[in-house]
């Protein structure tokens, strides 16, 4: 039997963390091995691809070519664990409230797995749904969560957990959430450089 739930929703990057986690990952394999420096000339076409298909999933993967499995577990624990830092301080404390009212609240975020759940496992998201990345090629995706593709993420899981979801309410902070929040009945915008509502 089918369930009505009261869904309020949370993307990540810029909304309940400041700065890009899947930039601050790009970032720490550039300064820490020689790998990534070796594929700049596929990381430049990217760039200019992404400029024409913004939404397309082709450049996300050539801009990461450079990523091995070994990279993702030498690297990863130390990203996640210093980009918790950049949290915003009401985060907690808003989920929490949600949940008193009852309401299910799920994270929607485009970046990898391998970063996400755990970047949030102590905040006890009901779900959390993002891009899902290969495990032995951790630069290929199977499916990129950004855009459109959030609100079928969302459709999918509760198809799955058998739900009809009433999305009471989003969090974002960027324009490329807007079929995420237009699904809500209240929208939440975040400045994602201050943490604060606009």
């Amino acid at each position: 039997m089918l369930r009505k739930l009261n869904i309020v929703v949370f993307d990540f990057d810029g909304t309940i963390s400041a700065h890009d986690a899947n930039f601050e990952f790009a970032k720490y394999c550039y300064r820490h091995s020689i790998r990534p420096w070796l594929f700049i000339p596929c990381f430049i076409l990217a760039v200019l691809t992404c400029v024409f298909k913004p939404g397309g999933v082709w450049w996300r993967q050539v801009r990461r070519l450079y990523l091995t499995s070994d990279m993702v577990k030498k690297f990863a624990p130390i990203v996640i664990k210093q980009h918790k830092r950049n949290r915003f301080g009401w985060v907690k404390s808003q989920i929490e409230k949600e949940k008193s009212k009852g309401n299910t609240v799920v994270l929607i975020s485009a970046s990898p797995d391998f970063l996400i759940q755990q970047l949030v496992k102590d905040l006890h998201f009901d779900a959390v749904l993002s891009s899902e990345m290969d495990e032995n090629t951790p630069w290929r995706y199977k499916f990129v969560c950004w855009g459109k593709n959030k609100v079928i993420a969302l459709d999918n899981w509760a198809k799955n957990n058998k739900i009809i979801p009433n999305v009471i309410k989003s969090y974002s902070d960027s324009i490329s959430d807007m079929p995420m929040m237009n699904i809500a009945k209240e929208q939440v915008w975040i400045n994602s450089k201050t943490g604060m509502r606009k």
